[in-house]
């Protein structure tokens, strides 16, 4: 079982504040938090922890950033022979939060925005030996399109988490086998207004027509639908009892997602499964760290309310 990742690696530096300085205003009293991210990267980790043989294609910087993250893939058994060494930084994310929960984010994308085609193309044998290529969107445009592009010609199932979300253009809809946007995503990738009112069912039907595969629409507590064209299917929440971060619950759930397909499961019990990997994930504070093993997601299945 072999996935292909094409994504993001970025270091979150995250604050926590007693309050938001204002303009010109020194805060002291903060506690610093300092880790690895990354769409691209979380779904490595999450993928190969499952049991995945995992090939992982992103950009770091020639620095301590980026140099961390190849330890960290290494210790994590993620292929990352292919990982571009730009010749900007390691993108960075600098986080702060307050008492609130609220936060305010800047992200300097550094290597990130050297990611092109051409990378694309040098990772091509990884994508055609994958049964699953995942693809999201912190990294340039024409990476992802070429990324789908190589997939759908080598017959690798794609699956695009489209997170950070923006309208996807119109050629890139037919090399998409799998969606698997958030609501919030899923109005932004198909163009509609904030006040579009749609509801779920006809969203994750909307990014079914354009695809002319498949769409998983996530909706957190609420569990997730599943539209193909036979119809739409409800893959029911598993149910938790103490919320403690929800920040990895997204890439969790493509990892686990993209190893249950390549293991053969139909997208119903593969969405099921990914929902389960999602819940155990916002138990664990931090989200490298709340990525499960396949031995703990069994575990953890088995004991759920």
């Amino acid at each position: 079982m072999k996935i292909a990742v094409v994504g993001s690696y970025g270091a979150g530096l995250t604050m926590r504040v007693p309050k938001a300085p204002a303009p010109g205003e020194t805060v002291s009293g903060g506690v610093f938090d300092p880790g690895p991210g990354g769409k691209g990267s979380n779904q490595a980790i999450g993928a190969a922890r499952l049991g995945a043989e995992v090939s992982l294609l992103t950009a770091v910087g020639d620095d301590d950033y980026g140099r961390a993250a190849r330890e960290l893939w290494r210790r994590e058994g993620v292929g990352a022979e292919h990982v571009l060494t730009g010749q900007a930084p390691t993108m960075v994310g600098f986080i702060m939060v307050e008492p609130s929960g609220e936060n305010r984010i800047t992200i300097a994308p550094g290597a990130l925005d050297e990611l092109d085609a051409a990378a694309v193309e040098s990772f091509g044998a990884e994508i055609a030996s994958a049964d699953v290529l995942v693809v999201s969107m912190e990294i340039p445009e024409d990476a992802v399109l070429a990324a789908l592009r190589t997939g759908r010609e080598v017959g690798t199932r794609t699956v695009l988490n489209p997170a950070p979300a923006r309208p996807l253009p119109e050629g890139s809809w037919s090399l998409i086998d799998v969606i698997t946007p958030n609501q919030t995503e899923a109005s932004v990738v198909l163009g509609l207004a904030e006040e579009h009112g749609r509801e779920d069912r006809q969203l994750v039907r909307a990014l079914q027509e354009r695809t002319g595969g498949a769409a998983v629409l996530t909706r957190g507590a609420e569990g997730a639908l599943i539209a193909d064209p036979s119809g739409v299917t409800l893959v029911p929440p598993h149910r938790v009892g103490n919320v403690v971060d929800t920040t990895g619950a997204g890439d969790s759930f493509n990892a686990a997602l993209a190893v249950a397909l390549a293991e053969g499961r139909d997208l119903e019990q593969a969405a099921e499964f990914a929902a389960a990997a999602g819940a155990h994930t916002v138990t664990i504070a931090g989200v490298v760290p709340a990525l499960p093993t396949r031995d703990q997601l069994n575990a953890w299945i088995g004991t759920a309310p």
